[in-house]
């Protein structure tokens, strides 16, 4: 069991990359820390897991609040005795378009849940991994913005995942000699809610791929689960892709 007796945060727990990375390190030993913003999706989850003889727990908040991390984090230590890892996967993708007709509301909301609520996580979890002496943060990005991966009409999120990956490798390089490992994930096209539910849009989006597919949650999920394991014992700051080929057009 890969995270056997470890206790991780989740968030974007509720549906997704994030409710299958929930059951996957449920299953692999994890305590799991809940967090979405739908209360009842993660109440479900929980019960999935707890019927399953996992443990877990869950707090609904916004990520864009920073008392809502450390609320996370404090749910962690009382109900586990601590904090091991964490799995930063909330995000959006907000409104598509050209910058100069985009609204500035729609910009700040997309910053503040993809970039900002990474700096709230790292300033909550970080004190409480360096208690036990180590640990393992994941975050989750994307190609778009990364390895000249533009794409039209993406200049929020693009921005706000290309600043992701500058934040955690100098969270990485600052926190190494501590055991605190820190990496970002970049996932390809994966069938969640962000790709919605038309078929021609999911073909489109697997034929931008070399593996001609879309990734399901769980392929991410199961790349979250190696750098958070001792697997990746000497893997920080890495933008690990986990995109079905993209990067090799990209690069």
């Amino acid at each position: 069991m890969e995270l056997k007796d470890k206790t991780i945060i989740i968030t974007g727990a509720s549906s997704g990359i994030g409710a299958a990375a929930a059951l996957l390190f449920a299953q692999e030993g994890a305590n799991v820390v809940l967090g979405a913003r739908r209360e009842v999706e993660l109440n479900t989850l929980v019960g999935q897991i707890t019927q399953s003889n996992g443990k877990a727990a869950c707090l609904a908040g916004d990520v864009q609040d920073e008392n809502y991390a450390l609320a996370l984090v404090e749910l962690a230590e009382q109900r586990f005795g601590g904090l091991d890892g964490a799995f930063n996967n909330a995000g959006m993708m907000g409104e598509m378009g050209p910058i100069p007709a985009m609204e500035a509301t729609n910009w700040q909301s997309v910053i503040a849940t993809n970039l900002s609520s990474a700096f709230f996580a790292a300033k909550a979890q970080l004190p409480a991994m360096e208690k036990r002496g180590s640990g393992s943060m994941v975050f989750t990005g994307t190609f778009v913005g990364f390895s000249n991966g533009g794409m039209p009409g993406m200049g929020a999120y693009a921005a706000s995942k290309a600043g992701l990956i500058g934040l955690v490798q100098s969270l990485a390089s600052d926190h190494a000699s501590q055991g605190i490992r820190i990496n970002t994930i970049l996932p390809g096209g994966t069938k969640t809610g962000m790709a919605g539910d038309d078929p021609a849009t999911h073909e489109f989006i697997a034929g931008l791929h070399p593996i001609k597919r879309m990734a399901e949650p769980k392929e991410i999920a199961q790349a979250a689960l190696f750098l958070l394991s001792d697997r990746s014992s000497f893997v920080t700051g890495a933008p690990l892709a986990v995109d079905g080929g993209m990067a090799t057009r990209l690069l």
